[in-house]
């Protein structure tokens, strides 16, 4: 049962990589996007953590509400 779930996880987690359209926007370039999410950490791992996780919030809950791909989009 357990695999199941982190094998659900780990698909909803790359939908989200799909959904912020960063496979097209990178050429699925896997190293461009291990790099931008090696990044993310080390923000998330800093003294502005907290800050930074509130904008990131609120960006995700209004992709989401929005669409993501237009949003993405929309930033470029």
């Amino acid at each position: 049962m357990k695999r199941r779930e982190r094998t659900r996880q780990l698909i909803e987690l790359g939908g989200l990589v799909a959904k912020a359209d960063l496979v097209e926007l990178t050429g699925d370039d896997r190293a461009v996007i291990l790099g931008l999410l090696v990044d993310a950490a080390a923000t998330l791992r800093g003294e502005a953590r907290e800050q930074q996780v509130l904008l990131w919030r609120r960006r995700g809950k209004r992709a989401f509400a929005e669409g993501v791909s237009a949003d993405a989009r929309s930033k470029s």
